[in-house]
């Protein structure tokens, strides 16, 4: 099959506009993630077209001729419905991808309407207040600390940082307004979990299965405010552990796979997503779902816990792809 590829590229040696975060293109993949997607994807049987993102897909996608496109492609600028730009045109020219569609990736970046759907399939969330406005932090006594503040559409883990755990109101109203000021956006204050924390697996679609979890900690030591932030990801060879399978009992793991499959349907995931959970009394607890999951083959969280359960990268993506041929009746 003639496989089309998008993707966005970090820029390279490119450094942010004044006034915008470091991690601006941090959600973005290096070359070698897209080398060797390209790459396995050939070794599977397909010829590979890089179509890119953007406006560069945007020229290619009219010219190219494609059977079928992998898409990666996280979206440019920091609206919500940014993951959806690709998709969309896509279907506009009536061309078959894999993953997930454009209202289920936009969905996934609001991370409070996410939450709400989620809750809705019985799965438990942490209480949170959306903040738009400075104002909106007089609805402070409502929430419980100490608390965590994050973008409300980034992923990545862009604007979560080692420091972003709020101890009181005091601190928020101190660290809110910065926040809203450098990623244009609301910032969602949610309840810290304590606990460990977990991520786990789903691929498939009819029905959807948990391949595997695996726990995510501090590795030089237990940290109850450990959070698994920019910083940590920049270093996760010296910072953080990954314990696949997670030390968990059958029955907890059990209910962190049911929580996850029941969050990947609840936003209408397809084909493939991976899922984050904290573990408070036994019960997993959600955080995030990400329905384009990192693919890098080495620091991938999905490539990793798949790995961790005897599911090596080739098999993944052979794994993903026919779910989303299956999808599409190709198969």
């Amino acid at each position: 099959m003639r496989l089309g590829l998008t993707f966005d590229l970090k820029p390279p040696g490119a450094s942010p506009a004044p006034g915008e975060p470091d991690d601006r293109y941090e959600e973005y993949d290096p070359p070698e993630t897209v080398e060797a997607l390209a790459r396995t994807l050939g070794e599977l049987g397909h010829e590979v077209v890089r179509l890119g993102g953007g406006r560069p897909f945007l020229e290619r996608i009219l010219h190219e001729k494609v059977d079928f496109v992998f898409n990666i492609a996280e979206g440019q600028g920091t609206g919500r419905s940014r993951e959806a730009q690709v998709p969309a045109v896509l279907e506009m020219l009536g061309i078959p991808y894999a993953l997930s569609d454009p209202l289920t990736l936009s969905l996934s970046l609001d991370k409070a309407l996410t939450k709400r759907l989620v809750a809705l399939a019985g799965v438990s969330v942490p209480r949170d207040l959306l903040v738009r406005s400075p104002a909106d932090l007089r609805g402070l006594g409502e929430l419980p600390f100490p608390c965590l503040a994050k973008p409300a559409y980034e992923g990545s883990s862009k604007g979560v940082r080692d420091d972003s755990v709020l101890g009181g109101s005091e601190e928020a109203a101190a660290r809110v307004p910065a926040l809203l000021a450098a990623y244009r956006q609301p910032v969602l204050l949610e309840e810290f979990v304590e606990g460990d924390e977990y991520t786990v697996g789903v691929v498939g679609n009819d029905p959807p299965r948990a391949v595997g979890a695996m726990r995510i900690r501090p590795r030089q030591g237990p940290d109850p405010r450990f959070v698994y932030s920019i910083e940590a990801k920049r270093d996760w060879r010296r910072r953080v552990a990954y314990d696949v399978p997670p030390p968990l009992s059958p029955e907890e793991v059990h209910a962190l796979y049911t929580s996850a499959v029941a969050a990947f349907g609840a936003i209408g995931c397809r084909d493939a997503a991976r899922v984050d959970f904290r573990m408070r009394d036994g019960v997993p607890v959600f955080l995030e779902i990400n329905p384009l999951p990192g693919l890098s083959p080495d620091y991938g969280d999905l490539p990793i816990l798949a790995r961790g359960h005897g599911i090596p990268y080739p098999e993944l993506l052979r794994r993903i792809l026919e779910a989303a041929f299956r999808r599409c009746g190709l198969v």
